[in-house]
């Protein structure tokens, strides 16, 4: 069975969501990414990836309590699963083994 690709912005997702733990949901990953990248994420965005990866089995969800805050509104919670920390460790290893091929060059 071929593994699930990820895009560059999944991956993003992916590793907010694994590195938030228990903890992530959409607006918490649109902040860490906004903070991270240094620009302007459309939550849309977010919840876009998000659908995508859980479909593809690399996160899953789980409703969190109603609070008044929210309006009576519940947060979706996302994890990795170990299909997603798979994905995530093998883009690891490719990009590493890619980036130790350059060679050593100099500028200037």
């Amino acid at each position: 069975m071929k593994p699930p690709s990820l895009g560059e912005f999944e991956e993003l997702v992916l590793l907010t969501v694994a590195a938030q733990h228990d903890e992530a949901y959409g607006v918490s990953i649109k902040d860490a990414l906004e903070e991270h990248l240094d620009k302007k994420i459309n939550i849309s965005a977010v919840h876009v990836a998000l659908k995508r990866m859980k479909e593809k089995g690399l996160v899953e969800s789980r409703f969190g309590g109603i609070t008044n805050d929210r309006g009576g509104r519940r947060k979706k919670y996302y994890v990795i699963t170990f299909m997603g920390k798979r994905a995530l460790d093998r883009q690891y290893e490719l990009r590493t083994s890619m980036y130790q091929k350059i060679p050593k060059i100099t500028f200037g």
